[in-house]
């Protein structure tokens, strides 16, 4: 489905991420794993490795918008060329109702989850022209509905959304695809902690009238079919991975 072409993944160390890229890798494509985790990182692009592929792996911190440029700059030495990016780096925040929430953790929270997906589409946009290629940033069902006590994230994956919108009106008349992709309650590391008890975990799990945690590889299957040639009529749209979570 990607076969042959360039494929970038941020926050790739773990759950969602390393899933994506293990997909892109098996279908043929030729993957840059990112991250701020190191260890993380390099694992993820050695299974790739593993599993037949061509992958490396690049730190990078996606708050920071130099990272972005030269995680971009660092794919075309690697590779020559771009043409499918997934901005899925992110991160939680704390658990605050809106007027307690600590004003450091709320930056930080729109500088990854937000500005992340700003700064890494302003610096892939033009290589991605070049190929027209395809931008697939990971949104939430929070980006479609709020959750108590989370306003930072809840914000972030709302702008995500609106950020992917525009940037599909743009540049579609130029051939780039932008689209989004939201998933609920996902067992990865990140959720680990929401459900860190039996009981915590069955509230997760009763958010979803499927009646159960969605697995990272279900989410990159949706994320690499929107990055093929498939999903070519496919642009500024966003598609939940959800359970039914949505549908209630």
């Amino acid at each position: 489905m990607v076969n042959g072409k360039v494929c970038l993944v941020t926050g790739a160390a773990s759950g969602i991420g390393r899933a994506i890229a293990l997909a892109y890798g098996r279908h043929g494509g030729r993957v840059i794993v990112s991250d701020v985790g190191r260890e993380g990182g390099e694992e993820t692009a050695a299974q790739v490795r593993a599993a037949g592929a061509e992958a490396q792996f690049v730190a990078a911190d996606v708050s920071r918008a130099d990272d972005c440029r030269q995680l971009v700059e660092r794919t075309l030495a690697a590779f020559g060329r771009l043409d499918v990016a997934c901005n899925n780096a992110g991160i939680a925040g704390e658990m605050a109702p809106t007027a307690d929430y600590p004003i450091d953790v709320w930056q930080q929270v729109i500088a990854v989850n937000l500005s992340g997906v700003f700064y890494g589409m302003k610096y892939q946009i033009p290589e991605l022209l070049k190929t027209r290629g395809a931008i697939v940033n990971m949104a939430s069902i929070l980006g479609q509905v709020g959750f108590a006590n989370a306003p930072a994230y809840t914000a972030a994956k709302h702008g995500v959304l609106g950020l992917t919108k525009v940037a599909a009106l743009d540049y579609a008349a130029q051939g780039l695809r932008v689209n989004a992709v939201g998933p609920a309650f996902i067992r990865t590391p990140m959720i680990a902690g929401l459900g860190a008890d039996a009981a915590a975990h069955e509230q997760l799990v009763a958010l979803h009238p499927a009646g159960r945690l969605g697995e990272p590889e279900e989410v990159a299957e949706l994320v690499l079919w929107l990055s093929s040639s498939h999903a070519s009529f496919v642009n500024g749209a966003y598609y939940p991975v959800d359970g039914a979570y949505l549908a209630r």
